[in-house]
């Protein structure tokens, strides 16, 4: 029987290792988002210590709205990719969690398994939207409350199931409600996730650095513990607000889920264009990366055997 992997190696404790160590510094840590393997790969030769799997990018990379289409299943093929390609601990949207309280515990079990460290659940109803759209419906307090204690526990049995000592996966609870009942109620619905067994919080579609470290503040006074998670995207109801800013505040890590596909598709757009005009793209290459860029980028080198990660 193999020997159980060390709690320390595994990428759960690594991103509450990564975490701890920015906010010891005053910092939150970055987490862009990977669209794509190769995505993840580039996040982790550029520096940064996570990567995050988003339910909207992983969504409209499939040609489909970020309204819950996708199934676990995709979403597991993903978070996966990611993860080998990169060896980075992988934060994952689980949209709201595939179904009911069964559901959810069978979606941390998957994405433990696909190399998760940590994932979110909303309490949106289905079918659910964006969190920067307006007409969102949530489910009821005690709706969600049960699908935090199921993915709780969850993430406990899989890691005593593998005889580690360590929490298991980072189960996060996001909460919708800022935009449809207010500040005080997202604040009061985030305690009672907490108390469900939480780790993590995700206010999502705050509108301004106040609203931030309003939220911060009321729900550490109860809840000290508490692991913060902040959302920066773009043209949605929050400002563009530096990483500075949220350490400052009191964020553990914030995520930038669409920022690298919306450069990356607005390149493709702008690079179509051009070659619909110009009829050729020698006026590309400079923009472009190189053959031997890319094949760097994977480790490959022509006429030498390419070995598959081991981590």
């Amino acid at each position: 029987m193999a020997a159980p992997i060390a709690p320390a190696s595994l990428p759960a404790a690594q991103l509450r290792s990564a975490m701890a160590s920015e906010r010891a510094a005053g910092r939150s840590l970055a987490i862009p988002g990977a669209f794509s393997a190769l995505c993840a790969l580039s996040i982790q030769r550029a520096g940064f210590r996570a990567c995050y799997v988003s339910g909207a990018a992983t969504s409209v990379s499939a040609g489909v709205p970020d309204v819950g289409l996708l199934s676990c299943e995709h979403f597991c093929r993903c978070i996966r990719e990611a993860f080998d390609a990169s060896g980075l601990p992988v934060l994952a949207d689980a949209d709201t969690g595939f179904g009911e309280a069964e559901m959810v515990r069978r979606t941390v079990i998957d994405y433990f398994r696909a190399g998760a460290a940590g994932l979110h659940l909303e309490d949106q109803k289905f079918p659910k939207r964006c969190g920067h759209l307006d007409g969102k419906e949530l489910v009821t307090v005690d709706h969600m409350v049960e699908k935090v204690q199921w993915a709780s526990k969850a993430s406990r049995d899989v890691a005593a199931a593998r005889g580690d000592s360590a929490p298991g996966i980072i189960i996060c609870a996001r909460t919708d409600a800022k935009g449809v009942e207010g500040l005080p109620a997202a604040i009061a619905r985030a305690r009672a996730y907490m108390d469900a067994g939480a780790e993590m919080i995700f206010p999502e579609g705050l509108a301004s650095e106040a609203e931030f470290g309003t939220f911060a503040t009321e729900l550490r006074s109860t809840h000290p513990k508490t692991l913060l998670l902040a959302n920066m995207t773009e043209f949605g109801k929050t400002p563009i607000i530096p990483l500075s800013t949220f350490g400052k505040l009191g964020y553990d890590s914030v995520i930038f889920p669409v920022s690298l596909l919306r450069v990356a598709m607005g390149a493709v757009e702008r690079a179509l264009a051009t070659l619909a005009s110009e009829g050729s793209v020698q006026s590309l290459l400079p923009a472009m990366q190189t053959r031997e860029q890319l094949y760097a980028s994977v480790g490959y080198k022509p006429g030498t055997p390419w070995e598959a990660r081991t981590r």
